[in-house]
C-alpha cells in the first residue's frame, strides 16, 4: 500500500499553476516525431492495467544501474505478478515501447519524483518502483490527464494505487517537469535525449513499410488490382506524399513500399489479414533474395538465428516451384510447434522442417542436411542500423538488453567485441559444411567490427580441408540501382546506410571455388544423356584422365565426341557426313533453281546469289559451319559439299561484331577488302539481306568462292551497321 505521509505546499499557488500549465503546452516544437509526422492521431488515453505490468517487468530487467552514491529510487528484485501472458501483438508491442521510452527518460523520471516531493512523503514499496516509472512516463505524455477506462478491463489493484499517487501530486509532478526543461532550455524532454537517438526517432517516425507478395496465395498483378480497387495508386517513389500510394522496391520485385502513415489502414485490409501481403524490414527480403539467386531446383537451405518466422516464410514462398526443403535452427522450445505450423499452412508454405537444436551444436555431416547447398547466416547482432528498436527485438527475437544500447545511441566495446566473437563462430562453423557451396551473411548493423572484419577473419582462418574448395568473397547478387550503392559495394559488400528510406544492412556472399576436378566433361554430358534415354542405347566408353580435367567445352556439349570413345565417334562421324551431303544437295537444287536477272555471273557466282530470297531459315547446320572453318586456303577451287549456304542456313550465327569491321572501312576497291577479312568469318554474313544490298556484278570471280561472299556487303554509298 502507498501512504502519504506530509505534502509540502508552495507558498505562491500562482507559480506553480503557471509553472505547471507550462509544462503541459505542446508548442510544434514540443512533440515528439511521430506525433509530428501522424496527422489525425487521437490524443492518448493511456493503456490497459496489463500494459503498465508487463512494461514494469520489462524495464526492472533493463533498467540502468547506478552506483550506490548516485541512486536515487530503490528498485526491487522481484517482478509484479501479471495475467498470464498475452498473445496480443499490439499489446506486446505496446508494453515494450513504454519500457523502452521510460528507460530512454530514466533519469529525468527519477528526478521528477524526488523534485515533486513524492519520495519524501510517501512509502513506496521497492518492487513498485519500477511501475511508477513506466507509468509516470506514460501520464506526463498524456499532459497529465486522467486515463479512460474501458469496462471490458479486468483491473490490477498495484496499478490502480499507483495511479491514484501519481493524480494526486499532478501539479507538483508538472511543475517539477517544467523546471527541468527550463534548466536544460528544452522545450520538451524529447531534446534532452541524445543526438544519435533524436535521428534515430525521426527516422523511425518517416520510414517507409515494406510489405512482400506471398505468391503462394495471390499474383503481383492480383495484389496491383485490389490495391487500385481501395484506392491506391501505383507510382515510383513513395517518399513526401500523404496519399494513398505504393511503389514496387528495385532490388526485390516482390516487395512493396508504402508510405508511412498508412500502417493503421493497411493493417485493416484483407490482403493483409490473409498473409497475402507480410510486413517485413527490407533487409530479411534483401537476404532471402541472395540466396535464391544461387539456388538450383533441389538445393536445400540452412536457415540460422532466423528472428521472425516471415523471414523463413518468404524464403519458402521464394522456393515454391522447386523441390528445395528449409531447414530451421534456432527454436529451443518444441511446445510452439503447433502455432508455427498452423501459421505456415496459412501462409501456404510447405518445405519448412525446424532443427530444435543450436546451430553450433548441428553436425555438419548430419544426414538430413546433405543436400544442403546454401547457408542463409542472420547472426545476433547490435542492430545499430535499425530505426524502431521495439521492432528489432520483437520480429528478430533479439535479447531485450539491447534496449539499453539503443537508448544511449550506441554500443560498448566490451559487448561489440562478444557479439563480434559469437558471429565469428557462427559463420566459421557454417564453413565446415562440406557439402555447402556458398554462405550469405547478413546483419542489421553499421559496425565494421561485427560486419566486414568478421567476415574477412572468417575467410584468412578458415579450415582447408583435403577434399574442399575453399571459400571466397563473391560480388552481391543483387541489383546495384544507385552510384551511392555500386561505391558501396566496390569491394563485393552489399551495405545499405540507414536513411530516411531505408535501415541499415550489411550482406556477403561467400561461395567455394571452383573445384577443377569437378568441372563437368563431355563424358559428364554425355552420360546424363544415356540415363535419360537421350543416346539411343549408345554405351559409353572410359574417358581419359587428361579428358576429365577439361573443362567444360563451348560448342554443346551433348553432341561433341570424347577423345578416347571411337563408337561414340563413329556416330557423331556418320551424323556430320549425313548432313554435309544433304547440305551440299540442298545447296546445289537451291542453285540450279534461282534466277537472278541483276547479274551474268558464273554458276559459282549463281550459288553465293542464292543468299538474296527473303526465304525464311528454320536449319542451321553446325556441322558444315565447322567443316568450313578448317580450310585454310579458300582461294583455291573447293568441291560442292563446301559451296556458300543459302542465307536460311545461319541466321543463327550472325554476331553483328564481327560484321562491323569491314563495314566501317571507307575503301572503295571491294577487292582490297577481301584480302584483309579472314575468311573463317564470312559464314557470319549469311544475314538475309535486303535486294538493295547485291547490285555489283564485278565483285564476283569464278576462282575465290569462300572470298566472294564477303565483298557483297561493302555498298555503293556508305551505310551504317547499327
Amino acid at each position: 500500500m502507498l501512504h502519504a505521509t506530509s505534502e509540502l505546499e508552495f507558498s505562491n499557488e500562482k507559480n506553480t499553476e503557471d509553472t505547471s500549465q507550462l509544462a503541459s503546452l505542446a508548442p510544434s516544437g514540443d512533440a515528439s516525431p511521430s506525433e509530428k509526422n501522424s496527422p489525425g492521431l487521437p490524443e492518448k488515453t493511456g493503456y490497459p492495467d496489463s500494459v503498465y505490468v508487463m512494461a514494469a517487468n520489462i524495464f526492472q530487467g533493463i533498467r540502468f544501474e547506478k552506483s550506490p552514491e548516485q541512486v536515487l529510487i530503490k528498485y526491487g528484485n522481484e517482478p509484479l505478478r501479471s495475467l498470464p501472458e498475452s498473445e496480443d501483438e499490439a499489446l506486446q508491442r505496446s508494453s515494450y515501447e513504454l519500457a523502452f521510452n521510460a528507460l530512454k527518460f530514466q533519469d529525468i523520471l527519477e528526478t521528477m519524483l524526488i523534485d515533486s516531493y513524492i519520495l519524501p512523503s510517501t512509502t513506496i514499496p521497492d518492487h513498485l518502483s519500477s511501475l511508477i516509472i513506466v507509468m509516470l512516463y506514460d501520464f506526463q505524455e498524456r499532459k497529465f490527464q486522467a486515463r479512460l477506462f474501458s469496462d471490458n478491463e479486468e483491473p490490477i489493484a498495484e496499478v490502480q494505487e499507483v495511479e491514484n499517487l501519481l493524480n494526486s501530486f499532478k501539479t507538483k509532478l508538472a511543475a517539477a517537469l517544467a523546471r527541468y526543461r527550463i534548466k536544460h532550455d528544452a522545450l520538451s524532454i524529447y531534446h534532452i535525449l541524445p543526438e544519435t537517438v533524436r535521428n534515430q526517432e525521426l527516422r523511425a517516425s518517416t520510414l517507409p513499410l515494406y510489405a512482400w507478395i506471398n505468391t503462394c496465395k495471390i499474383s503481383p498483378e492480383e495484389v496491383y488490382y485490389s490495391l487500385k480497387k481501395k484506392g491506391y495508386n501505383k507510382v515510383t517513389s513513395v517518399l513526401h506524399i500523404d496519399d494513398k500510394v505504393y511503389a514496387v522496391d528495385q532490388h526485390c520485385y516482390d516487395v512493396l513500399i508504402f508510405p508511412s502513415h498508412l500502417k493503421n489502414d493497411l493493417l485493416n485490409i484483407d490482403l493483409f489479414k490473409e498473409y497475402k501481403l507480410i510486413f517485413q524490414d527490407k533487409s530479411r527480403s534483401l537476404a532471402v533474395h541472395s540466396v535464391r539467386a544461387l539456388l538450383n531446383m533441389d538445393d536445400d537451405i540452412l536457415m540460422v538465428n532466423t528472428g521472425s518466422w516471415y523471414t523463413v516464410a518468404h524464403m519458402s514462398v521464394l522456393t515454391n516451384n522447386n523441390t528445395s526443403k528449409i531447414f530451421v535452427c534456432g527454436l529451443k522450445s518444441q511446445a510452439k510447434d503447433p502455432d508455427l505450423k498452423n501459421l505456415f499452412t496459412k501462409m501456404g508454405c510447405k518445405n519448412i522442417q525446424i532443427l530444435h537444436e543450436t546451430f553450433l551444436n548441428t553436425e555438419p555431416k548430419d544426414h538430413r542436411l546433405q543436400k544442403v547447398k546454401v547457408i542463409l547466416l542472420l547472426p545476433h547482432c547490435s542492430g545499430l542500423g535499425v530505426s524502431n528498436p521495439v521492432e528489432f527485438i520483437l520480429n528478430e527475437h533479439e535479447d531485450t538488453g539491447l534496449l539499453k544500447d539503443f537508448s544511449q545511441g550506441g554500443t560498448s566495446e566490451d559487448k561489440l567485441h562478444i557479439l563480434a566473437q559469437q558471429q565469428y563462430e557462427q559463420l566459421t562453423h557454417a564453413m565446415k559444411f562440406t557439402k555447402a557451396q556458398a554462405v550469405v551473411y547478413c546483419t542489421c548493423s553499421v559496425y565494421p567490427e561485427e560486419n566486414e572484419a568478421v567476415v574477412k577473419k572468417a575467410l584468412e582462418f578458415q579450415d582447408l580441408g583435403i577434399k574442399v574448395q575453399p571459400y571466397r568473397l563473391s560480388p552481391p547478387v543483387l541489383p546495384l540501382c544507385s552510384l551511392k550503392e555500386i561505391h558501396l559495394s566496390t569491394d563485393k559488400f552489399f551495405r545499405m546506410e540507414p536513411s530516411g528510406i531505408t535501415n541499415g544492412c550489411f550482406l556477403s556472399v561467400l561461395t567455394r571455388e571452383r573445384d577443377p576436378s569437378e568441372t563437368v566433361s563431355v563424358r559428364d554430358v554425355l552420360a546424363r544423356a544415356a540415363a535419360k534415354g537421350l543416346l539411343d542405347g549408345i554405351e559409353l566408353g572410359k574417358s581419359s584422365k587428361r579428358e576429365r580435367k577439361k573443362k567444360k567445352s563451348k560448342i554443346s556439349l551433348p553432341k561433341a565426341p570424347t577423345s578416347d570413345n571411337s563408337g561414340i565417334q563413329t556416330k557423331i562421324a556418320e551424323f556430320l557426313n549425313r548432313e554435309t551431303n544433304a547440305n551440299a544437295n540442298r545447296s546445289e537444287t537451291l542453285t540450279t533453281k534461282t534466277s537472278l536477272p541483276q547479274k551474268k555471273a558464273t554458276s559459282a557466282a549463281s550459288s553465293s546469289q542464292v543468299r538474296k530470297p527473303g526465304k525464311p531459315a528454320t536449319n542451321p547446320l553446325v556441322p558444315t559451319f565447322m567443316k568450313n572453318t578448317a580450310h585454310p586456303r579458300p582461294c583455291e577451287r573447293q568441291t560442292n559439299f563446301i559451296r556458300p549456304r543459302p542465307e536460311d542456313r545461319v541466321i543463327a550465327l550472325k554476331p553483328i561484331e564481327i560484321v562491323l569491321p569491314p563495314v566501317m572501312l571507307p575503301s572503295s576497291s571491294p577487292h582490297g577488302i577481301k584480302s584483309q577479312i579472314p575468311t573463317q568469318h564470312f559464314y557470319y554474313h549469311w544475314v538475309g539481306p535486303k535486294t538493295g544490298y547485291f547490285t555489283s556484278p564485278s565483285i564476283t570471280r569464278r576462282g575465290e568462292k569462300p572470298k566472294e561472299n564477303l565483298p557483297s556487303f561493302p555498298f555503293r554509298r556508305p551505310r551504317p551497321w547499327l
